[in-house]
């Protein structure tokens, strides 16, 4: 469910032990903990944990409460030149130029219907991606509305077109005081891979961070858990991202709250799976809809 503490969205999930947190809490942030945390014991909705992760320019602990380490992936900005001559490597130097050079066009783009159509067929040309089902798969525009359409007034889209066809976007959402941007979504088809679009989009992320003095252009986690590196770490690895370890709190805010936190119940059960099981059952789930669905192609971000 949906609530609202000190003008900001909040969400509160589960429902036996409901855990709060803010909308989109990798770009947005309390200004006051003490104060939004007594906002949200006001609510009428029972919240048992309320959880904020601290600014990414800011790793070391600010606050006494309960916290747990957790990471994300950003990339200093100072200039685009600086990223594209220090930063990267030559290869992936190349790869992001591949696009402009068969065809692309790549810049910011406008929040209206025809990014909408383009989101909604990209998302609808594959339904298997990353070897697990893509929930977003049978999309329509009214969906990709709700689904893009967030935070506009601190959101950059950014399109890689060939022939007036979109294929690829990204949408980066700004944190309040325009330090750092985060990658919200970023996906490309898969029939358009040769061009490595997806590249040119992190190039595209990094001139429009440049250009509005924004200083980390941040891409979600670096590193989930136990789980071991993959092609979307390397990716991110290759385009100049590094993990940046940043304290998680975890508030109680009622018995069961304590309780919880105290036993580790406010973590996933996967966490708890040795990697090599976890490695396992996404081999055989990939298995599965393999060959559920003929053998769909997928889209690897390793570009």
């Amino acid at each position: 469910m949906t609530a609202t503490a000190q003008g900001k969205a909040l969400r509160i999930d589960g429902s036996i032990l409901r855990v709060a947190r803010l909308d989109g809490d990798k770009y947005t942030f309390p200004d006051d903990p003490e104060e939004t945390i007594t906002a949200i014991r006001q609510l009428d909705a029972r919240a048992d944990l309320f959880t904020f992760l601290q600014r990414p320019n800011e790793p070391e602990p600010k606050y006494t409460y309960p916290m747990e380490w957790d990471n994300l992936a950003v990339l200093p900005v100072s200039t685009f030149e600086d990223w594209f001559k220090n930063q990267i490597k030559s290869t992936v130097r190349n790869r992001s130029r591949q696009a402009e050079k068969r065809g692309a066009v790549v810049q910011e783009v406008p929040f209206d219907d025809s990014l909408l159509r383009g989101i909604v067929a990209i998302h609808n040309e594959c339904p298997i991606r990353q070897g697990r089902r893509f929930p977003h798969y049978g999309m329509n525009v009214e969906g990709a509305r709700r689904y893009a359409g967030t935070f506009l007034d601190r959101t950059i889209f950014i399109g890689a077109s060939v022939d007036d066809e979109l294929i690829g976007f990204a949408k980066l959402t700004m944190d309040e005081t325009g330090t750092h941007a985060c990658i919200v979504n970023i996906l490309s088809m898969v029939k358009h891979r040769a061009k490595a679009p997806t590249n040119a989009l992190i190039a595209q992320a990094v001139r429009s961070c440049a250009s509005r003095g924004i200083r980390y252009l941040v891409y979600e986690n670096f590193s989930y858990g136990k789980k071991a590196g993959d092609s979307l770490s390397h990716f991110k690895e290759t385009n100049g991202f590094r993990q940046v370890n940043l304290p998680r709190y975890y508030v109680p805010l009622t018995a069961l709250g304590g309780l919880a936190y105290r036993l580790g119940l406010h973590r996933r059960v996967a966490e708890y799976c040795p990697e090599f099981i976890m490695s396992r059952l996404r081999s055989l789930r990939t298995a599965w809809l393999t060959l559920r669905l003929g053998n769909p192609s997928e889209t690897l971000l390793s570009e």
